[in-house]
């Protein structure tokens, strides 16, 4: 039997965790789309967020930040009508300011992965957890990078928001050490 992190219990999130979960991710697509699951999850689950997320996909123009960034009231009121999506309009008018955000560093530093990889020199940060409870909701490094967001003019993007970030994108290894992905994602 496979001892994977102990979050990991649902066939989504099993999925999520096995092939997605601190997996290195250096495409501005890619982590546009984690910016906006992670900013969605604020106050929820991550199960929920699975369950939402090719509902999202769709609302969200397949996470194209360009697409996004267009949104005006009457698409984001549509939105707030969608039963499949996370009905917040926080988070909704979030979406939309992120991707104008997102976009702007783009253009500042080339991409938005060399913006946020840069925190970590370009390496991600190996732990070696015994357990899950070790496991920090925020740290140092994600209160540093959620400082920086907001200064850009970032929503939702506080050291919680952003440490799960860094798990989702792979900044960080949070597999715990008998995880066979810990393993498998050690550098």
């Amino acid at each position: 039997m496979i001892e994977r992190c102990e979050w990991a219990s649902s066939p989504l999130e099993i999925k999520y965790h096995d092939e997605e979960w601190c997996v290195p991710r250096y495409d501005d697509k890619i982590l546009f789309e984690f910016l906006i699951l992670e900013g969605m999850q604020a106050g929820l689950s991550w199960a929920i967020i699975l369950k939402k997320r090719e509902n999202m996909r769709e609302a969200f123009s397949n996470f194209d930040v360009i697409e996004v960034s267009k949104y005006d009231e009457d698409y984001k009121q549509k939105l707030l009508e969608n039963a499949g999506i996370i009905r917040n309009r926080l988070k909704i008018n979030a979406l939309v300011n992120n991707a104008i955000k997102f976009i702007e560093v783009q253009k500042e530093y080339g991409s938005f992965s060399n913006y946020i990889w840069k925190f970590v020199d370009n390496k991600p940060i190996q732990n070696n957890w015994k357990l899950m409870s070790e496991m920090p909701a925020s740290t140092e490094l994600s209160d540093k990078i959620s400082k920086d967001l907001k200064k850009i003019g970032f929503k939702f993007v506080g050291s919680t928001i952003c440490y799960s970030l860094m798990q989702a994108v792979g900044m960080v290894n949070d597999h715990i050490i008998t995880c066979p992905r810990h393993g498998e994602l050690s550098i």
